[in-house]
């Protein structure tokens, strides 16, 4: 990679964002293609402070993780209409110091989720409030699926119930309840915390489908749990390769080299794997 001042400057932006692979997804499809581009992490505490800095330093393309997704979106001058319905943004392009928020997350999930398991007519159990479970529930009920929101906090499990016009469970109260899919969006279980789970787990039935969107590391103690109970399972890592293709589609207007990205993040998660 020959850096120099024409150089492009990419980055993620959250906290925290050490665990993140997304510099190792888009520097090998920048490598790949030849672009004179580089992705880098940026760990920051307040978004406003974030977004001068991409303002002010002309950074190009950011994606957007935790705790931001959701509280990013009145610092941008634009909202895709998709991002906008969902109410969360994980990708920000600038054009010329003006910054439009886009939501791949969704996309990337219905991809992921596709690859295993028809959708339409299922019914599914989302685990979290947050901004990936926003993008997640909005796509699968547009795609013909009957969801429920599962949260620890009442309040905010109630309040992104609402918006997408489906029942609340809080989790206490989630054991009897069915799903044909089982899509886990917290935290819970991402490294270092590797021993954690976010739900009972005698609440996973065989011939369930469970996708858990955390993908460090590639297999969590949910989806350890699950495969052990006969559930099909999913890992994070598909759901990350197809959000960060799009990623790549709208910052470069290039098709993305998906296999690629696709190698690049499966060695960066077995180093992982080996150092611990």
């Amino acid at each position: 990679m020959n850096l120099n001042q024409h150089t492009a400057l990419y980055g993620v932006i959250g906290d925290p964002v050490g665990h993140s692979r997304s510099p190792a997804l888009h520097n090998a499809a920048f490598l790949s293609t030849g672009l004179n581009a580089v992705y880098l992490a940026f760990e920051g505490k307040e978004i406003e402070g974030c977004i001068r800095g991409i303002k002010a330093l002309g950074i190009k393309g950011v994606s957007v993780t935790i705790p931001f997704k959701t509280a990013v979106i009145p610092y941008l001058d634009e909202i895709d209409p998709l991002a906008r319905r969902i109410g969360a943004v994980n990708t920000i392009v600038n054009n010329k110091g003006r910054l439009k928020g886009y939501n791949t997350d969704a996309l990337g999930a219905a991809k992921a989720l596709e690859e295993r398991t028809k959708l339409r007519g299922m019914t599914c159990l989302i685990i979290g409030a947050g901004g990936a479970a926003k993008a997640i529930g909005f796509m699968l009920k547009e795609k013909g699926v009957t969801v429920s929101i599962v949260n620890r906090t009442r309040k905010r499990g109630e309040t992104l119930a609402r918006s997408l016009g489906c029942p609340f469970v809080p989790l206490v109260d989630v054991e009897g309840e069915k799903g044909d899919i089982l899509v886990q969006t917290t935290p819970v279980g991402m490294y270092p915390h590797i021993n954690q789970c976010p739900v009972p787990e005698h609440i996973l039935e065989q011939g369930m489908v469970v996708m858990d969107i955390v993908y460090v590391p590639a297999e969590t103690r949910l989806l350890k749990s699950s495969r052990n109970r006969g559930c099909a399972t999913i890992s994070g890592v598909g759901m990350f390769i197809h959000q960060g293709a799009e990623q790549f589609r709208l910052w470069t207007g290039m098709d993305p080299p998906v296999e690629v990205m696709n190698k690049a993040v499966k060695e960066a998660l077995s180093e992982q794997d080996e150092r611990n």
